[in-house]
């Protein structure tokens, strides 16, 4: 690699709105979906494979979605921009 090559993205920035829109509402209806599970299922009916699976499904479609939004909106993630 020559230096001063220019770093292109993995994902073009044209994806990173549906990215962010599409992640964070699938991260939220998992969350939505765990909360449930857990108010209609009796303490040892519970399978924990099924809620690890929950939970961590909405845990990083909420993380990523949160970085492609803050990605979309430009707003500087590691410090300012000189």
């Amino acid at each position: 690699m020559e230096a001063g090559a220019p770093v292109h993205p993995p994902v073009p920035m044209a994806m990173y709105p549906l990215l962010a829109t599409v992640l964070l509402t699938v991260g939220i209806v998992a969350a939505a979906l765990f909360f449930l599970y857990q108010v209609t299922t009796t303490r040892y009916s519970r399978k924990i494979a099924f809620e690890g699976l929950l939970g961590l499904s909405a845990s990083v479609a909420l993380g990523l979605g949160t970085l492609f939004l803050l990605l979309w909106l430009a707003a500087p993630l590691f410090g300012s921009v000189p």
